[in-house]
């Protein structure tokens, strides 16, 4: 006779993911780190029983704001390169509706994590209950279903025995380097508290092997021959090169056969800013040199990308007539894309057999890789001193922006600093192991050009949802995940605004985050696209309703919460602050006033296709339309 245990739905799914491993490369580890929560009703009578009775090794925390909470949880498992994962529980209604955002997030990056929202009442008994949302078209509706789109498995556990296959399916997606993302499982209150005699087999400890999945012959041969006809190939480090820890590899075939390195947002720190031939950041976002050498190669080898519109500078930055495309990656349907020669495989294992067939083989670039790093460290080392005086006109400044507007922010803010004399000094200052994250405005332009990463891994951008308000919750994630390295959070004013409560978080479980806040007064980076597009600036400005440009004090914010802050409103000022940051206990913030319209700005192939007027009135509008026909009509469309 089948042995049982009787527990609840809850008790029983914590019992379970305590006993979830993980095997990479012959290495075993717990899977599953610990929960977040948000009590509400829904959980806190359920998951919140099952964790007070018996969390095993799961840790808990709880958040401030459930989006908030998920992108820790998020950030945790993307610095753990997905190797381990947090689970999420949220209350029914509102409290699961907030996690949306975040789950979206990580659907976008390709980022596992468990999401566990409460639900309505499985019996139909009491409805409508509190929150619940009551449809003409289905009594089953709820506000769940939303995460249909933006969850890789989803399901709803309407009776206790439902979990044994739901988990098994859902650790199944998230453990799969094809298909890994979010999981939803909804836990209809009541089913949550419920009980049923599980098989004591369900608990057993289970290990997730993540094999690293090589090519056919026939896929190393037709790879191996097209690079070895090409003259310019260009290689393409995406996010699957960091997720499969290609990184001495990749160094290995660019040195040994002169083929330079260009990265995405989510490749960079894959391999060491200072090699050689590491030509950084490409794109919309991209260096002068990784996007001159990209229009010039004759292959392009995209390893783990996904090609996204800020890689590709919306299909414009590939010279089709002249490129081939080869495509390395663990996703069938994204080695599809563009048309290009398919090597479905690990990123790491495909690249280290593909390296002896191609012996003796030399690119064509000669000094050419080191010509083009050292004219954008040139340039970057200009942005490093562009220093604005009230006086001179910076030459970073839009034909738009008047001198007399940046004034009265200077005025208005008391700063004369740059947002790039910032950033790149910032780079020197923070140690070579600090991992700097990011996410959204026009400071994800500034880190894939300027920051430089030293070491591996130390490089988190969050750009394949550009989510605001991921910042200083992926930052408390980052922290768990790497608990001896500094991190930093560079967070715009705007992001800050929309969402920074797990900065009380991080402070409630020691989680040490230091912000960096870049203060212009405003949503710079849409300010930007608004009137580079023919626009006039409205809605993107802080000035209040006497027309006058606001100046917060953010940094009395992080004091009220407990952290360390200081103001800075000089080079020396935030020298002497990102020193004394290092040596705090405690979460510190940096708040730093920078002027509008001083973010680094496009080069070479930095297009971007949006959304512009047809008709309008206006004609630098009409001017914007008239331009982007131009390019859409040298873009590739597939």
């Amino acid at each position: 006779m089948e042995k049982t245990i009787r527990l609840t739905t809850a008790q029983a799914l914590l019992k379970f993911l305590n006993q979830q491993y993980i095997s990479i490369d012959g290495k075993e580890t717990p899977y599953v780190e610990g929960i977040f929560h948000v009590y509400g009703h829904g959980n806190v009578l359920g998951i919140g029983q099952a964790l007070e009775q018996n969390p095993g090794h799961l840790k808990s925390y709880s958040g401030k704001n459930e989006q908030g909470m998920a992108h820790a949880a998020v950030a945790f498992a993307r610095q753990s390169l997905r190797k381990k994962i947090f689970a999420v529980s949220t209350s029914a209604g509102p409290g699961s509706a907030n996690l949306l955002t975040a789950a979206g997030t990580a659907f976008a990056n390709n980022i596992p994590v468990l999401f566990l929202p409460a639900d309505t009442f499985a019996t139909r008994q009491p409805d409508p209950v509190l929150q619940q949302l009551e449809h003409a078209a289905s009594v089953a509706f709820s506000t769940n279903d939303a995460f249909q789109a933006v969850s890789r498995y989803w399901d709803r556990i309407n009776r206790p025995e439902q979990l044994m296959s739901a988990l098994l399916r859902a650790f199944e997606v998230m453990t799969n380097p094809t298909t890994t993302g979010p999981a939803t499982i909804c836990l209809p209150q009541d089913v949550e508290s419920e009980a049923y005699d599980y098989p004591v087999e369900f608990f057993k400890r289970r290990i997730h092997y993540i094999d690293r999945r090589i090519p056919t012959d026939r896929e190393i041969q037709a790879a191996s021959q097209q690079i070895k006809t090409s003259k310019r190939p260009v290689i393409i480090v995406g996010g699957g090169c960091k997720y499969s820890e290609a990184g001495e590899i990749l160094e290995k075939i660019s040195r040994d056969h002169q083929i330079p390195l260009v990265e995405t947002h989510a490749g960079k720190s894959t391999v060491s800013w200072n090699f050689e031939n590491n030509l950084c950041g490409m794109g919309i976002l991209g260096t002068s040199a990784a996007n001159k050498a990209v229009q010039q190669a004759d292959l392009i080898i995209g390893i783990g990308t996904r090609y996204t519109d800020f890689t590709t500078a919306s299909k414009s930055i590939f010279n089709f007539e002249q490129s081939k495309i080869m495509n390395i990656n663990v996703s069938r349907p994204q080695a599809y894309k563009m048309e290009a020669l398919q090597v479905v495989g690990d990123a790491r294992a495909t690249l280290e057999a593909l390296k002896p067939m191609i012996e003796g083989y030399q690119a064509t670039y000669g000094l050419k890789i080191s010509k083009l790093k050292e004219e954008w460290l040139s340039e970057r080392n200009r942005l490093k001193i562009t220093h604005f005086t009230r006086e001179a006109f910076i030459p970073e400044i839009k034909d738009h922006f008047s001198q007399d507007i940046l004034n009265a922010y200077a005025e208005a803010l008391d700063t004369n600093l740059t947002q790039t004399e910032v950033f790149v000094h910032l780079n020197d200052f923070v140690d070579d192991d600090a991992i700097v994250i990011g996410s959204a405005g026009s400071l994800p332009g500034d880190m894939h050009r300027l920051w430089n990463p030293v070491k591996e891994n130390t490089y988190h951008l969050e750009y394949g949802y550009s989510c605001m308000g991921y910042e200083i919750a992926g930052a408390m994630g980052v922290r768990m995940a790497q608990p001896n390295q500094e991190v930093y959070a560079l967070v715009g004013d705007g992001s800050f605004l929309m969402l920074h409560s797990e900065l009380v978080s991080a402070l409630q479980y020691d989680k040490k985050i230091n912000i960096i806040l870049f203060d212009n007064s405003g949503f710079g980076c849409i300010n930007n696209l608004q009137m580079d597009n023919g626009g006039s600036s409205q809605g993107t400005e802080f000035r209040n309703t006497r027309d006058e440009i606001m100046n917060i004090d953010y940094a009395k914010i992080a004091e009220g919460y407990g952290a360390k802050a200081y103001r800075v409103n000089s080079i020396e000022e935030l020298k002497s602050a990102v020193a004394d940051a290092k040596n705090q206990t405690r979460s510190t913030m940096i708040e730093v006033k920078v002027l509008p319209k001083t973010m680094t700005d496009g080069y070479d192939g930095s297009w971007w296709n949006v959304g512009i007027a047809e008709v309008s009135e206006k004609v630098a509008v009409q001017n914007a339309y008239k331009a982007k026909k131009e390019k859409l009509a040298k873009a590739k469309k597939y």
